[in-house]
């Protein structure tokens, strides 16, 4: 439970960037994914347009024998509906290992929302990585840093971001490096997502 609260946490906070509309008269400003990116954000150079099966199955992104292939045997996978869209979580054998990714389709600003915070000091880890599979990417967190995990954001559109959140026990052999094997989730997910 404690580790779906840091996951739901985790997308709140990529999602923080969003703010609420009052109600009244329309406007006739231009739409949010034409001001992108924004807040020091790098641009998206090519977007990854076709997202629909993996936002309504996010465990179709990568499957189980890539998965295993970089952080050991996978005892089962489940979707789970989050606030700000739906996540595949896949437990490992090594319980209580955990790996979870998705689209942060509530999130219409992509990584610049977590640029936004970044200059706010709305976060307490915030550190741009190597592009993964020509894609710019963030690792960042609000005080849930910790041995075995880390939160990875990569912008698939400058509207649209993946995460990947892996939370590493004793016995994952990934343990020492979550934040690598965060990184070739997502260079999977996007080798993936461009094949379809």
């Amino acid at each position: 439970m404690k580790r779906f609260l840091l996951l739901a946490a985790a997308v709140s906070i990529l999602a923080g960037g969003c703010g609420t509309q009052a109600a009244g008269t329309a406007t006739t400003s231009a739409p949010s994914s034409a001001r992108l990116p924004s807040d020091g954000a790098p641009a998206v150079a090519t977007p990854i347009a076709n997202t629909a099966v993996v936002e309504a199955d996010p465990c179709s992104a990568i499957p189980s024998a890539e998965i295993e292939a970089i952080g050991g045997t996978v005892e089962r996978s489940r979707t789970v509906d989050l606030s700000e869209g739906l996540n595949c979580s896949w437990l490992f054998s090594e319980a209580p290992s955990t790996l979870s990714a998705g689209l942060v389709v509530g999130n219409k600003k992509g990584l610049s929302a977590l640029y936004a915070q970044k200059s706010t000091g709305g976060l307490t880890t915030f550190k741009p990585v190597d592009s993964i599979e020509g894609h710019p990417a963030v690792i960042y967190a609000n005080g849930s840093e910790g041995r075995g995990t880390c939160t990875l954001a990569v912008g698939l559109r400058n509207d649209l971001v993946y995460t990947v959140i892996p939370h590493l026990s004793s016995g994952n052999p990934m343990l020492a490096d979550p934040c690598g094997m965060a990184t070739k989730v997502a260079a999977a997910a996007i080798k993936n997502l461009k094949k379809s």
